[in-house]
């Protein structure tokens, strides 16, 4: 194997340059969703006094994992209660995805720009380049679907509307800011774009792509 010899001609050119938005757009994906906690609150009405009852939550929103109290008119006392739903196995997957892609941006980064000779060696660097960049691509296709259902859940189980269903004398409080989760959605889409579309560009390196004007002039021999 040849030795480290850096060049950043490649990020010049759409594969290394739409590799580094990937590597970005990975690390913006999974730290949204993975960093946040988020409260949400209502208040109990009770001889002219409004209590407040507030639960948090975060990742990896296991949301009857924290209980929380709801004050009784009786101030020495409180009931203590849950948020109902676990939806920790899509937000986890589509972290997971997240770190995966962006180990995997990071190791290649390093090969296009250290040892673009070791890459184009052999026919089999471009070829499991292109696999495992297709493969990503699909992983943040049901990643992001499954999240973005998740998350709607999310948004419903911690409601304060809909924790007060059950009380008349309850009114709900503002709703919790999800302004992050909502981009980690986004972010997890355009992550699917990104690599989806990388794809061509990865198969024009591989064997299975011929130069137009190379297949032009051997049509014109025969």
């Amino acid at each position: 194997m040849s030795g480290f010899s850096l060049d950043l001609g490649p990020l010049k050119e759409p594969l290394g340059f739409i590799r580094v938005l990937e590597w970005v757009f990975a690390v913006f994906a999974f730290a949204t969703t993975g960093g946040y906690s988020g409260t949400t609150h209502f208040t109990v009405s009770c001889q002219g006094k409004d209590l407040i009852a507030k639960a948090f939550f975060g990742y990896p929103f296991r949301l009857a994992a924290h209980p929380y109290s709801i004050p009784l008119c009786n101030e020495s006392s409180s009931n203590n209660t849950y948020l109902q739903g676990d939806f920790s196995s899509s937000a986890e997957f589509f972290v997971c995805v997240g770190v995966f892609a962006f180990l995997y941006c990071t190791a290649t980064l390093i090969l296009y720009l250290g040892y673009q000779t070791v890459y184009h060696q052999t026919t089999r660097g471009p070829i499991i380049d292109l696999l495992l960049t297709a493969a990503f691509a699909f992983l943040w296709l049901v990643s992001s679907s499954a999240w973005g259902k998740g998350l709607t859940d999310v948004k419903y189980a911690t409601d304060p509307y809909h924790l007060v269903e059950w009380c008349d004398y309850c009114k709900p409080g503002d709703s919790p800011s999800m302004g992050r989760l909502n981009a980690s959605v986004i972010f997890g889409f355009l992550n699917m774009i990104l690599w989806a579309g990388n794809c061509w560009f990865i198969y024009k390196e591989t064997s299975f792509h011929k130069d137009p004007t190379t297949s032009q002039t051997e049509w014109d021999k025969v």
